[in-house]
């Protein structure tokens, strides 16, 4: 299996036609058509559903999608930290992130490193712990920021200096707007929203078994989308602070739980990685 052939692949499956695939690719079609074949034949299966219109995935086509997209990033990526091992005048870096205004610290070191390196371009790719470290884990990304213990067995660690504080995103004609604080009883009853990991991870800290009597009526991996419901009036967001804007001219106000709770943050990369001398620079 050609990684040339992958990328083939993949531009088929972006069009849904091999006249136009053919025509990025700048290859002719009866060529394109004869190594799509021959990647059909090398895996045993049919790739596309074939009409006279279009070509879409079957079910072995989405599995090599997903497979190929795994696979020409890393070949990507490599081809990259092999550009950058005899200079560190450019290059880039993958980090993984919670979603959390302590990634501050982040900002602040990244700002720092293109004042001295300015052709360093970094991505973000954000989500919960589970998605993050597994992209870390398949070399995907170089550094990931959680939000939960890291797996000492697996990564080393920084910690970040600043913890973050737990609270309720809600409209401000809420009867409870006009409390400074919150408590488990203030809640219970309320649809809420949150995230998966959290009711897994931080809210059985807050109040053990009786996580159960809450309503948890959806889940959101980004603030924002949650604080969209709240303001159409469809529930409760659970929440670090200074995700959301509740500034006084905003419609949506935050309240902090009691007992507080909070989450520390965590800069997180696998053991005995070997990084590109950029990356060890950052």
């Amino acid at each position: 299996m050609e990684i040339r052939v992958l990328r083939y692949f993949m531009e088929i499956a972006r069009e849904e036609n091999m006249t136009k695939a053919a025509e990025k690719l700048h290859i002719s079609q009866p060529s394109l058509s004869k190594e799509i074949k021959k990647l059909e034949e090398e895996l045993g299966h049919p790739l596309f559903i074939r009409t006279n219109k279009n070509m879409r995935l079957n079910d072995a086509g989405m599995l090599l999608r997903k497979r190929a997209s795994d696979i020409l990033a890393m070949v990507d990526k490599t081809a990259e930290e092999f550009s950058m091992l005899d200079s560190i005048t450019g290059g880039e870096i993958r980090i993984g992130c919670a979603e959390s205004v302590q990634i501050k610290y982040l900002a602040r070191a990244i700002k720092s490193f293109k004042e001295k390196y300015p052709n360093f371009i970094f991505h973000i790719f954000s989500g919960d712990t589970e998605p993050v470290t597994e992209r870390l884990d398949r070399g995907l990304l170089d550094l990931a920021v959680i939000v939960e213990p890291p797996n000492l067995s697996k990564y080393n660690y920084l910690p970040v200096p600043e913890n973050d504080k737990w609270g309720v995103v809600m409209r401000r004609d809420s009867s409870l707007a006009e409390k400074s604080t919150l408590t488990f009883d203030d809640l219970c009853g309320l649809p809420l929203f949150t995230s998966e990991q959290s009711t897994r991870v931080d809210f059985p800290r807050w109040c053990g078994e009786n996580i159960d009597k809450l309503d948890i009526a959806g889940t959101f991996n980004l603030a924002f989308n949650g604080s969209v419901f709240v303001r159409e009036g469809l529930g409760y967001l659970l929440t670090f602070e200074h995700l959301i804007n509740t500034s006084n001219e905003s419609e949506l106000c935050f309240r902090s739980i009691v007992p507080p709770l909070e989450t520390k943050m965590y800069i997180i990369w696998k053991k005995y990685q070997v990084f590109s001398l950029l990356q060890s620079c950052f």
